[in-house]
C-alpha cells in the first residue's frame, strides 16, 4: 500500500466534443439564461450583417444605376438603424459573455482551492508548490475560453456566415459555388494543423508552468541564493528553462498563424475569380452591377467570420488542453476520505496506542516497520533519535496526515481510521518544527487556531507563549501585518506566534515537532516554562533534542531505524548498562540546554 499517493484517475485524451459536454453539463444551467440572451444578440449581430450586403444591390441600381432620389434617405436610414441595432448588440453579448466568464473562472477557482484541500499531504509532498500553482494559473481560463469560443463561433460566426451565404446564393448561386470548390482541401488542411498544435500546446503549458515556479522558488529562497552566491548557476537554469519554452512558443505561433496564409489565399482566389465571372458578364452581357456589389460586399463579409471559423479548432485545441489540464486535477481522489459510516471522535483522556505501525512514503524504503508504543493521556511522551530515526512520521501519522501501510492507531480505545478526520484535528494542536505564517494579522494567525477565540483569549495564548510583549512593540500590535510567511519577524518570534496558535486551540492532544528548535537560549527557557503549564492535563507527544526538554518527559522513548530500541524515563534509560539512551547520555556537557540527539 502505497499511502503517501494521490490516487489519479486515468485522463483520456478525449476530445474536444468529451470535453466541451462535461463543461456544458457542469455550467450550462446555471448560465442558460444568460446564453441565450447572448445568442439573441449575436443573432442580431449577424442579421444586420447580413442586411448590409444584401441592401447594396438597391443602393448601387436604385441610387446611381436609376437615380431615384426619393429612396436615398430610405435606404441611408436602413443603414443607420443596422448599425446602431448591431453596435447594441455587440455590447450586450460582450458583457453578458464576459460575465459569465468571469462566473466560471472564478466557480472553478473555488472549487480548485476546495478539492486541494482534501488531497493528502502526500499529493502535496510529490508536487512542488509553485509548479501547481503556475499550472492552475495558466489553465483556469481554458473552461471559460472553451464555452465561450463555442457560443461566439456558433451564434455570430456561424450565423453570419450562413446569412451571408444565403444572400450570396440569392444574388448568384453559379457564382457561389465556385466560391466554395476550394473549401474542402482548405478543411482538411486546418484539421491537420490542430492535431500539431493539440501536443505543442500541452507541452508549452507544462514548460511556462516550469518558468514561473523557477522564479516563485527562487523569490522565496533568495536570502540562501545570495548566501551561497548562487545567481549564476540559477540564471543559467532559469535561462535555459525560459529558452525552451521560448521555443515551444515559437512552435505554437507558426502553427496557430499557418491559417493565415491558408485562408488568405482561399480568400484571393475565390474572389478573383468572383471578379473575373461578374466583370466577364457585366461587360458582354449588359447585366447592371447591383447584384454583383451586393454579391461581393456578402463575401467580403463573410470572410472575417469564414477565417474566425477556419482559426475555431485550432483555438478549440488550445482552449480545450487548458481544460483538459484543470480536470486532471480535478479528478484526483484522496485515498484518506472518511470511511463510509466513520464517527465522531470521542475523546476522554486522550490516550494515544501505536500498534504494529509500518509506514513508507511512497514505493521506498520503510520509515517505520513495526511501531508499538502508547502515550498515556495527560502526559508527555518524548520522541529521540538520530536523524532518520522516523520521529517526525510518527508525529504526522497521528492527525492522519498520512495512513500507516500496516497496523493501527487508537486514541481512547477507537481506531482513527474510522473517525471523521474533521473530529480527529479538532481535537489536535500541532507546532511543526518550521513555523509558518499566513498572509494577514499577527491577531488572524493566532486565531486560525481556533476562528471563535475572542481576542482576549488570543492575548491570553500569546501572553502563554511569550509573544504579547514583541508583539505589542509593534506598529499596529496585533493587527500588524507579518508579511509573506511573516518576513518581517524573527525566527523565533515566529515560532512562540505558532505556539500560542497551538494553544488557544485548547486541544486534549498537543503534538510538538521540535517546537523550541528555533528559539535562542531566553527565548525557549520562556516558552518552555509556558509549553510545561499548556502541556499539564493534556497528552503531548514531543519529539526534542535537547536534554531540558527531554528529562521533563513521563515516557522517552528512543528510536533507532524506524524501530523502538528502548522506552522509559530518563533516569531509568540514563543507567541502562549499554543502552543506547544512556551512552548518548554519558557525551552530553554539564550544560541543561544542549542538544541531544
Amino acid at each position: 500500500m502505497e499511502a503517501s499517493r494521490t490516487h489519479k484517475t486515468p485522463v483520456s485524451s478525449s476530445s474536444i466534443t468529451t470535453v466541451l459536454k462535461r463543461i456544458i453539463a457542469e455550467n450550462g444551467r446555471d448560465h442558460v439564461n444568460g446564453y441565450i440572451f447572448a445568442v439573441l444578440c449575436l443573432a442580431v449581430v449577424a442579421l444586420t450583417t447580413a442586411f448590409t450586403a444584401w441592401i447594396m444591390e438597391t443602393v448601387v441600381n436604385e441610387a446611381f444605376a436609376n437615380q431615384r432620389a426619393d429612396i436615398v434617405w430610405l435606404i441611408c436610414g436602413a443603414i443607420l438603424g443596422a448599425f446602431m441595432l448591431r453596435g447594441l448588440a455587440s455590447y450586450g453579448q460582450a458583457v453578458t459573455l464576459s460575465k459569465i466568464g468571469n462566473n466560471i473562472v472564478a466557480r472553478y477557482q473555488r472549487r480548485l482551492f476546495s478539492h486541494l484541500m482534501t488531497l493528502s499531504l502526500g499529493f502535496f509532498s510529490e508536487s512542488r508548490s509553485a509548479h501547481l500553482a503556475a499550472q492552475i494559473s495558466q489553465n483556469i481560463n481554458g473552461i471559460r475560453d472553451v464555452l465561450n469560443l463555442t457560443v461566439t463561433s456558433t451564434a455570430r460566426d456561424l450565423l453570419t456566415l450562413i446569412a451571408l451565404i444565403g444572400v450570396m446564393f440569392a444574388k448568384d448561386w453559379l457564382l457561389t459555388l465556385i466560391v466554395f470548390i476550394v473549401a474542402p482541401p482548405l478543411l482538411y488542411a486546418l484539421r491537420y494543423l490542430s492535431k500539431r498544435l493539440r501536443a505543442a500546446t500541452r507541452e508549452s503549458i507544462i514548460f511556462n508552468s516550469h518558468v514561473l515556479g523557477a522564479m516563485q522558488e527562487t523569490i522565496q529562497g533568495i536570502a540562501i541564493v545570495k548566501a551561497f552566491t548562487m545567481e549564476d548557476e540559477l540564471d543559467r537554469k532559469v535561462q535555459s528553462t525560459i529558452a525552451a519554452a521560448e521555443r515551444r512558443a515559437n512552435r505554437i505561433a507558426r502553427l496557430s498563424e499557418r491559417t493565415s496564409p491558408l485562408t488568405e489565399t482561399f480568400a484571393g482566389v475565390a474572389i478573383s475569380s468572383v471578379i473575373a465571372y461578374a466583370a466577364f458578364r457585366s461587360i458582354y452581357g449588359g447585366v447592371l452591377p447591383g447584384a454583383f456589389f451586393s454579391f461581393i460586399a456578402a463575401l467580403l463579409m463573410a470572410y472575417e467570420p469564414a477565417k474566425r471559423l477556419a482559426k475555431l479548432q485550432v483555438q478549440m485545441e488550445r482552449a480545450v488542453v487548458n481544460a483538459r489540464m484543470i480536470y486532471e486535477i480535478l479528478d484526483m481522489e484522496s485515498p484518506q476520505r472518511d470511511r463510509r459510516g466513520a464517527t465522531e471522535l470521542q475523546v476522554g483522556e486522550a490516550r494515544i496506542e501505536f500498534r504494529g505501525v509500518k509506514f513508507a512514503y511512497g514505493s521506498n524504503e520503510p520509515v517505520l516497520k513495526g511501531i508499538d508504543f502508547v502515550a498515556e493521556g495527560g502526559k508527555t511522551t518524548a520522541l529521540v533519535g538520530p536523524s532518520g530515526a522516523g520521529k517526525s512520521t510518527v508525529i504526522t501519522l497521528v492527525p492522519r496526515f498520512y495512513d500507516p501501510a500496516e497496523g493501527e492507531i487508537l486514541i481512547d480505545g477507537q481506531n482513527i481510521a474510522s473517525v471523521t478526520k474533521a473530529s480527529l484535528r479538532r481535537h489536535i494542536a500541532y507546532v511543526s518544527q518550521q513555523p509558518y505564517l499566513f498572509e494577514g494579522t499577527i491577531r488572524d494567525n493566532i486565531r486560525y487556531g481556533r476562528p471563535d477565540a475572542t481576542n482576549a483569549e488570543i492575548e491570553e495564548a500569546a501572553r502563554l507563549a511569550y509573544a504579547h510583549d514583541f508583539i505589542l512593540a509593534q506598529p499596529m500590535g496585533y493587527d500588524t501585518p507579518v508579511g509573506e510567511n511573516g518576513v518581517t519577524l524573527s525566527g523565533g518570534q515566529r515560532q512562540r506566534l505558532s505556539i500560542a496558535r497551538a494553544l488557544v486551540r485548547n486541544a486534549p492532544i498537543l503534538l510538538l515537532d521540535e517546537a523550541t528548535s528555533a528559539l535562542d537560549t531566553e527565548s525557549e527557557a520562556a516558552v518552555q516554562k509556558a509549553l510545561d503549564e499548556a502541556m499539564t492535563g493534556r497528552t503531548v507527544i514531543v519529539i526534542a533534542h535537547r536534554l531540558s526538554t527531554i528529562i521533563k518527559a513521563d515516557k522517552i522513548i528512543v528510536m533507532q531505524s524506524g524501530t523502538i530500541a528502548e522506552e522509559g524515563t530518563h533516569q531509568s534509560l540514563a543507567q541502562r548498562p549499554n543502552g543506547l539512551y544512556a551512552r548518548l547520555n554519558q557525551l552530553q556537557p554539564g550544560s541543561g540546554n544542549n542538544e541531544f540527539f
